[in-house]
């Protein structure tokens, strides 16, 4: 389908695996870190132990003048090295964060599979789903300028 996407972003930070993971698995200071891209984080639900079954309430924007309001419930979790995620709302999908320690700097790979439900992504994305790409991949660029200072802070 056209409002389908999958991205698949790359990021390679310096520190340890341990302390992106506390940074990625913790939704709720995404604003502080990533405020181009996250507007408002609830929490509605903690979850087990470990993270699975966390929900939360999430309010995005990209570079474009538009914004999501989504979803996230953790779905799996192997501390420090994968984090799933499941997306509902203007959304649908699944997300998997997965870090790799490599020497003094962390991969870091976000897998982000897709149905755009927001009817001005859906019903547009035959025309503009380039346009949307670059919208995604600059948020993420977002996140990675974020990682990078808060990885900076702690050293």
């Amino acid at each position: 389908m056209t409002n389908d996407y999958h991205f698949i972003t790359h990021w390679r930070v310096e520190g340890s695996a341990q302390a992106v993971w506390d940074l990625i698995s913790n939704p709720q200071d995404f604003p502080r870190w990533w405020p181009e891209v996250y507007l408002e984080v609830n929490e509605l639900e903690p979850g087990e132990p470990g993270g699975v079954g966390r929900r939360f309430r999430l309010h995005t924007k990209g570079r474009l003048p538009y914004t999501l309001r989504w979803e996230s419930r953790t779905v799996d979790t192997q501390p420090p090295r994968r984090l799933e995620i499941r997306a509902t709302g203007d959304f649908e999908g699944r997300g998997v964060w997965t870090l790799e320690q490599n020497g003094g700097f962390v991969e870091v790979e976000f897998d982000w599979n897709l149905t755009a439900e927001k009817p001005l992504i859906r019903y547009l994305s035959f025309l503009l789903k380039p346009i949307f790409s670059a919208n995604h991949r600059w948020a993420m660029a977002k996140g990675e300028e974020g990682l990078v200072r808060e990885m900076e802070k702690s050293r």
